[in-house]
């Protein structure tokens, strides 16, 4: 087994990639905080550079790379954000890389990372775990180097660099929220966090219709879920057996939360509304998690990340104006 990162390797990651990436800000809610009497910080990663927070950990891979391996060309597998992070990352060093991404990814996150010459963009698979077994497959044929979305500790080390700027900008923090996907971005700020302020719980937020993490900690390994359509693009779709987030999720993740589709809808119309923040899926996922528990939370100061903002303008139009909920297939 590959081991996690430790606190002192997310503290390299961050001296390492802080020359390009942006220190994202946090944003008090009122609107959240102030009907259950609760603190509330929002630490908005929708503003990183590429729109999410996946740059960190492309960047924390690419750059602790020998220079053969970007000779060679990465390869790497993506529904949307960490592709478009790894292209940004490589156009940074000069590299170049071969992107991977399932039928299902956005057709604006598509467009987005085809935009970089950097990187070619092929279509395989109609899910995450399917893609990225054929991306794994094509690295390992060719001899290049495979850029995982979240099975790599260097990745987790870059993704928990925001555990520490978290700990910087906000008072102690008694919860933090964030959305689940293969589980890279909340293994590392669990570890960042606990290595500041352990007491502090790490709540974890799925979509109900694609919980591939979800359902594999409750088992104990990976599982095969059923994958229904979701707002939550960037966390859908299965894991990669032998995946070191798992058991890091299992360890470090202290509460479990599902939204439904409606909740993540009308936390994206939201955060436009009280915010003017327009964020994806994903960071909704994580605002309808914190509403759905918030009685619970008096008292507390607790951090939401904005995970992204690369949402596609006619799926945001739809939201905003309502179309999209009576076009919602059924959960």
């Amino acid at each position: 087994m590959i081991p996690a990162p430790s606190y002192a390797e997310i503290e390299l990651a961050a001296a390492r990639i802080r020359p390009h990436i942006r220190e994202t800000p946090v944003e008090e809610s009122a609107a959240l905080g102030d009907a259950v009497g609760a603190r509330v910080w929002l630490k908005c990663e929708q503003l990183q550079r590429s729109g999410s927070f996946k740059l960190r950990g492309a960047l924390n891979r690419i750059l602790t790379l020998p220079p053969d391996a970007l000779v060679r060309g990465v390869v790497t597998a993506s529904t949307g954000n960490h592709g478009r992070a790894v292209a940004t990352a490589l156009t940074l060093v000069g590299g170049r890389g071969t992107v991977y991404l399932p039928t299902t990814a956005p057709a604006a996150k598509v467009a987005a990372i085809r935009r970089f010459p950097a990187v070619d963009v092929e279509i395989v698979g109609d899910e995450s775990g399917a893609t990225e077994r054929h991306a794994r497959t094509v690295a390992d044929r060719a001899g290049r180097f495979y850029v995982s979305p979240y099975n790599d500790p260097e990745i987790i080390a870059g993704q928990g660099t925001i555990g520490l700027e978290l700990a910087a900008q906000c008072p102690p923090l008694d919860a933090v929220f964030a959305a689940v996907g293969g589980g890279g971005l909340i293994s590392g700020v669990a570890i960042a966090l606990a290595g500041i302020r352990p007491t502090t719980r790490i709540i974890g937020c799925w979509p109900e219709n694609s919980v591939a993490m979800y359902e594999s900690m409750r088992a104990g390994r990976v599982v095969a879920t059923e994958e229904r359509p979701t707002l939550s693009d960037g966390t859908a779709g299965g894991i990669e057996p032998g995946t070191i987030t798992l058991d890091l999720c299992r360890s470090l993740v202290q509460e479990c939360v599902l939204v439904s589709e409606a909740e993540i809808a009308d936390a994206l119309r939201f955060m436009v509304a009280e915010h003017r923040m327009v964020v994806e899926g994903a960071a909704g996922v994580a605002v309808a998690a914190f509403r759905r528990i918030a009685p619970r939370l008096a008292g507390q100061r607790v951090a939401i990340i904005l995970c992204g903002g690369n949402i596609g303008g006619d799926t945001l139009r739809g939201i905003l104006s309502r179309d999209w909920d009576s076009a919602r297939p059924a959960t």
